[in-house]
């Protein structure tokens, strides 16, 4: 058996190195000759024709003109990070996967998070599913779990995904709308698929307006098979759970932050790991035994339907840190070719039909993106242990093999690349007894397609309720077809008929007159509000706080402040009225960091206005300052203001909160002191108020212009 070395958390950084390559000393052609001039073509003179002899001038805008590789049909936009996993303990009892069974060992993964719909130059902030594919570098080999920010999806056989795809991309006659699904030939897919409603559901909701890649759930959607040394299997589902908690912007929010900085996701990982701030999720498993396969009132085949946690509690197993970023976006990011046809021994299929649809088709699509079957042998891509077979030739070989013979079982190699049996790491297929006449037709256990689609509604919070209600506003306001909409109502009424009443109202439309029965379940894990609550420490660590100054301002209190934020592990950043740096009363040059020209309340987590008359003087002044304490209240962020900082926020008018009149007051997540003899006391306040994200009882949030 070959002997290689033992995987670690730098072993996938190590087979990169291979490939890295700085910049040369010279320029040369692809063929290593050096190059004297790059900015002139060879001509017949000075202002003569071209030659076709400059084979520099044709090797260069040959390149360029291959340069662009087809995007993915969905997921094309997206972003990667490299880190590691680490199991909590061996999970021999349920396992044999070798990664999940030492907890010294930290495992090398690669992640790309990503939208669905838009193509790759759209913005990150459209309301979308967040892809979250998660590739294990294992010393069995690689092992991708290809999911979701949300646990369902929208079709239960695979052989509707065209269907699917062609109704969520813009309409083929103009390619309107961009990244996003309100149109007519999605709602019109969707009214007439009633198993697309539990997705539909998760849709509208907060969870498809992510505050950051770092503060989302993932999932791997299907339900898989753990497999033990003894053969035993077991269903299992995964959960990944940011440890910074899962937080949402809002739909207003979430449009504006697309249009003032449209990579805001990608930067905001970005920027989170060169400051330190790593990415960290618990993965957690759902398993069920295979004799409680039949024991639920769903199937756990069907991927339009969760578990709830409730009936299958979730184990927490192991820690993914996110630690380094990418060297070259397209060779790492771009390249990376995630397929859940990827596993290992230890883990294995079930028989959902969607999974199944989905282990052919990643593969597929990999060669016609990547033009080769030796995709594979990309950096990105290869294992970080050994692999060898008799697959050949092909586009792009990189290798080259030695051997004379390409074939199994063969004498003339010594039998090699020889067989592994199970007990030297082979991978054998779990034995699944099956029967059953040839046919196409769909199990009659996936039938029920409203029950979980109404427990998630009946999970909510009324603040999530208010949003999911104003998103089905957006997106059937955008349908032009009557019938369409009505067809989308009657789905709505088999949900719940308060939903749907309040969905036909903003639409000026009736609601259908039978009331639907609503079970009245819950599942608290289904709400984003109800997790934040139950978390059991609040933070604000890599949180992004605005400080609006100006000339004049009170130095004391804007360091004062700053320093705290910076305790707790936030970012607290200098807005201005202009670049460079302001003076602070006491004749202090303070940097600033942004303006109000490239700068935006969306852009942050909180705000906060120290005194200084001269500042708050010139603040007043600027339009753009008032606008952004009222953008962020009517956010439902936090606020805070200092002594004469508390007149800026008395200008913009924030409906609802009374301000400090004297000493610390906090209300509504608005923290102000108009004598700002304790900062710890205010700074204390703040922080406390930034912890809990958004307050969502600003009921007159509404009234402020902004």
């Amino acid at each position: 058996m070959t002997e290689h070395n033992p995987i670690n958390e730098q072993s996938k950084q190590k087979d990169l190195d291979s490939s890295r390559q700085e910049a040369g000393e010279y320029l040369t052609t692809n063929q290593g000759v050096r190059v004297s001039n790059t900015n002139d073509s060879l001509k017949a003179g000075s202002r003569g024709p071209t030659l076709i002899e400059d084979f520099h001038f044709r090797e260069k805008l040959a390149h360029l003109d291959r340069e662009r590789i087809p995007e993915r049909v969905v997921h094309a936009r997206g972003a990667g990070v490299h880190g590691y996993f680490q199991p909590y303990e061996s999970l021999a009892e349920y396992t044999k996967a070798k990664f999940l069974q030492d907890p010294s060992v930290k495992t090398p993964v690669f992640v790309r998070f990503s939208t669905v719909v838009g193509f790759r130059g759209s913005a990150d902030t459209a309301r979308d599913v967040r892809g979250f594919s998660v590739r294990f570098y294992t010393e069995d080999g690689n092992y991708d779990i290809v999911g979701n920010n949300i646990p369902v999806f929208f079709i239960q056989d695979a052989i509707k995904f065209p269907d699917l795809v062609h109704a969520l991309k813009p309409e083929p006659h103009n390619e309107i709308p961009q990244a996003g699904t309100a149109h007519d030939n999605f709602w019109d897919f969707i009214s007439l698929m009633p198993e697309s409603m539990h997705m539909i559901m998760w849709i509208l909701s907060d969870r498809t307006l992510p505050r950051s890649y770092r503060m989302m759930q993932g999932f791997g959607i299907h339900t898989f098979r753990f497999v033990n040394e003894q053969g035993k299997a077991r269903f299992v589902k995964f959960h990944w759970k940011p440890i910074l908690g899962v937080h949402s912007m809002v739909w207003d929010e979430a449009q504006k932050a697309g249009g003032k900085d449209p990579d805001f996701h990608r930067r905001d990982l970005g920027d989170a790991i060169e400051m330190g701030d790593y990415p960290e999720f618990e993965l957690g498993v759902q398993i069920v035994e295979e004799e409680d396969e039949f024991k639920f009132d769903f199937d756990i085949l069907d991927s339009t339907k969760l578990i709830p946690e409730e009936l299958v509690p979730v184990k927490p197993i192991g820690k993914m840190v996110l630690n380094r970023n990418p060297d070259n976006y397209f060779a790492e990011t771009e390249q990376v070719a995630f397929q859940p046809a990827n596993i290992v021994p230890g883990i294995d299929f079930s028989d959902d039909p969607l999974l199944q649809g989905r282990i052919f088709s990643y593969a597929d699509t990999q060669v016609h993106r990547l033009g080769s079957a030796n995709y594979t042998d990309l950096p990105i891509n290869r294992p970080v242990c050994p692999f060898d077979n008799n697959q050949r030739d092909g586009v792009m070989q990189y290798k080259i093999p030695t051997s004379k013979v390409n074939y199994y079982p063969n004498s003339l190699g010594n039998g090699c690349p020889m067989t592994a049996p199970e007990n030297l790491g082979g991978f054998v297929s779990y034995q699944e007894r099956m029967e059953g006449n040839k046919i196409r037709e769909r199990s009659p256990s996936f039938q029920d397609h409203f029950s979980q689609a109404t427990l998630f509604w009946n999970s909510l919070s009324d603040p999530e309720k208010e949003h999911l209600v104003k998103a089905a506003h957006f997106e059937l306001g955008k349908v032009m077809n009557p019938a369409v909409k009505e067809r989308m109502l009657e789905l709505f009424n088999s949900v719940d008929h308060q939903l749907v009443t309040r969905i036909a109202e903003g639409l000026g439309l009736p609601a259908p007159t039978e009331v639907t029965p609503n079970h009245g379940q819950k599942s608290p894990a289904l709400s984003i509000q109800t997790m934040q609550e139950l978390m059991p420490e609040k933070t604000i660590k890599s949180r992004r706080i605005a400080i609006l100054a100006a000339d004049g301002v009170n130095a004391q209190e804007l360091g004062a402040l700053q320093q705290a934020l910076m305790q707790q592990g936030a970012h607290a950043k200098v807005v201005a009225t202009h670049g460079g740096k302001i003076k602070g009363d006491d004749g202090q040059e303070i940097p600033v960091e942004m303006t109000f020209v490239t700068a935006a309340s969306v852009m942050f987590d909180a705000v906060y206005v120290p005194g200084g008359a001269q500042s708050i003087k010139m603040l007043k002044q600027q339009g753009e300052a008032v606008h952004f304490i009222n953008e962020a209240f009517k956010h439902c962020k936090a606020i805070a203001a200092t002594s004469e900082g508390v007149e800026l926020l008395s200008m913009a008018n924030l409906e609802g909160v009374k301000l400090s009149q004297d000493g610390v007051r906090s209300e509504m997540g608005v923290v102000t002191c108009r004598q700002a003899s304790d900062l710890k006391s205010i700074a204390d306040d703040f922080i406390n108020a930034i912890a809990q994200h958004r307050y969502w009882m600003r009921f007159q949030k509404e009234m402020v212009p902004a």
